[in-house]
């Protein structure tokens, strides 16, 4: 990459940063483990754990910026990052071990004014639908740090910091309770993405970038029109349990649940309003790639469950057809697309597509065992899609090429790194023991309920996802050494094995202990099924 005399003159103006890297180390350490005796001294509900769960990793974000802003810096903008994400993680782990099961309502609320003049509050809680993907969100964060490492070599302390800062505002969505506040968080966290595809991403990442923001940005316009609209019906409130218990007609659902569905379809993505996705990923660097896949598309997702389903139930369900419709259209259609797919991240990116249809499907299907399935298979998504994105990531360093047709035989040089690749393609496929089974299991079975027909066709998912994993798996990994970059390949290194390692770990805990997932789920789930059962439609 070239520079300019002042890029140049800038950077060798900057101190080295310091020879001892044991020292940084030891203070990234002595941060972390300060902040947890801390937290584990306190009571639980004493700490507002929402809130530094979301400012934490900014603050990180902000001084990684601050200290580490030139790449002469990049050793020590890697170990700031990483503290700051595992200490980001570490708050979040009092939520969950905290959470009272058995209890109705927000949890781990905190409530103060911020703009007095139209209510708008910062207001934050969590129930059992959003607290899974908090903890998620900043597992993943942790993952993708360690896996730019050594991948990122330019504007090190930026691309560590972006992650950091959008890890926080995921948070700050799932976390939400106020409309206003969700909507500048669910916004703010396109700034990050946007920045990460555009500057690291490949060849096309200007095209990309700007494809992803303008079609999230533009659906949730009318996002914004909907939720003043239920300021004024509520008389004057943002919050969003307000919202759930307001008299509205069915015409007015109606016009809400489209102004809904056009920003929360994109972000899914639904069919059709996908095609920004397979841009994104193919452009996107190996860690936006991962992030992108695991937790941003939930947005998207999270917003149907939050806002659609208990604020619109009657129109949830006269719409319903019409969900399920473009749910089965994204299972079998894109599934059949992925098959036909040569570019690995671009196969990866429509069984994106195709397993968020699942989701979709479940949510509409108004039982608990569908929207428990649709949620687990979320979650499940979010480390299978991180492990496939990294794995090919892995690939893509040491041979700088995407096409299934430049491999074969990976596993004759590389076998640790083809265990790992295997594993996350059978949980891709939904294999029984990994977290890929339990929720699409759960969703086929609550759909056969629902319609015989549409659980039958949501089951070919089965049958697609395997061709397409299985063909790109069989001609990648396995057979002859395809040629000569491959006879040279060097399997994984020892920080590629913890990422991959900590992947496979909860892939298969998740597949064989799902009551991890599902018993923090079971109450707010029963409690979204009884409010919408007094609908009127």
């Amino acid at each position: 990459m070239q520079h300019s005399h002042a890029d140049v003159h800038h950077a060798a103006d900057v101190p080295a940063a310091p020879a001892g890297s044991a020292f940084w180390w030891l203070i990234a350490v002595g941060v972390v483990l300060a902040a947890w005796v801390v937290g584990v001294a306190s009571p639980v509900s004493a700490a507002p754990w929402l809130s530094l769960s979301i400012w934490v990793p900014i603050a990180g974000g902000v001084l990684v910026l601050a200290v580490a802003g030139e790449d002469s810096r990049a050793p020590l903008a890697r170990k700031l990052a990483l503290a700051a994400a595992i200490l980001g993680f570490l708050i979040s782990v009092p939520l969950y071990a905290g959470f009272d099961t058995s209890a109705h309502g927000m949890q781990f609320t905190e409530l103060h004014p911020w703009v007095e003049r139209f209510h708008i509050q910062y207001a934050l809680g969590v129930d059992g639908i959003s607290l899974i993907f908090v903890l998620l969100n900043s597992f993943v964060t942790i993952l993708v740090v360690i896996a730019g490492w050594e991948v990122i070599t330019t504007r090190v302390s930026q691309y560590m910091a972006a992650f950091l800062i959008m890890s926080g505002l995921m948070n700050g969505v799932f976390s939400s309770l106020d409309a206003i506040l969700f909507y500048v968080f669910f916004e703010a966290t396109l700034i990050p993405m946007y920045i990460v595809i555009g500057i690291w991403g490949g060849p096309n990442r200007v095209y990309a970038a700007f494809k992803f923001f303008l079609y999230t940005l533009l659906g949730s316009l009318l996002l914004l029109v909907a939720l003043v609209w239920l300021y004024n019906a509520s008389g004057g409130s943002f919050s969003i349990t307000d919202f759930h218990t307001l008299p509205i007609s069915l015409e007015a659902q109606k016009l809400l649940f489209l102004a809904f569905f056009a920003a929360f379809s994109v972000k899914v993505p639904m069919w059709p309003v996908h095609t920004w996705l397979p841009d994104a990923h193919v452009e996107a660097p190996t860690g936006g790639s991962a992030v992108l896949a695991a937790i941003m598309l939930k947005l998207g997702a999270y917003g149907f469950i939050r806002f659609a389903l208990p604020i619109l139930p009657d129109a949830s369900q006269a719409f319903a057809p019409f969900m399920l419709t473009l749910s089965l259209v994204a299972v079998v259609y894109i599934g059949l697309v992925a098959m036909a797919q040569t570019d690995m991240k671009k196969l990866v990116a429509y069984s994106s597509i195709s397993h968020m249809g699942f989701v979709t499907l479940g949510f509409f299907v108004f039982s608990a065992a569908g929207i428990e399935g649709a949620l687990v298979q979320m979650i499940s998504h979010g480390f299978v899609s991180a492990a496939m994105f990294i794995s090919i990531g892995v690939l893509y360093d040491r041979m700088h090429t995407r096409a299934i047709a430049d491999y074969g035989g990976v596993a004759n040089r590389m076998p640790v790194f083809a265990a790992f690749m295997v594993l996350f393609a059978m949980a891709n496929c939904g294999l029984p023991g990994t977290s890929g089974f339990v929720g699409e299991f759960m969703v086929i079975v609550a759909a056969i309920k629902y319609n015989f027909w549409i659980g039958l066709l949501a089951a070919t998912t089965l049958i697609w996802g395997a061709a397409y994993t299985l063909w790109m798996v069989k001609r990648v990994i396995f057979g002859a050494v395809g040629n000569a970059q491959v006879a040279a390949l060097a399997d994984v290194n020892r920080r590629e094995v913890a990422v991959l390692g900590l992947l496979a770990l909860t892939v298969l805990a998740a597949g064989i202990f799902p009551a991890v997932m599902t018993q923090v789920m079971h109450v707010s789930i029963d409690d979204l099924l009884r409010h919408m059962a007094h609908s009127k439609y």
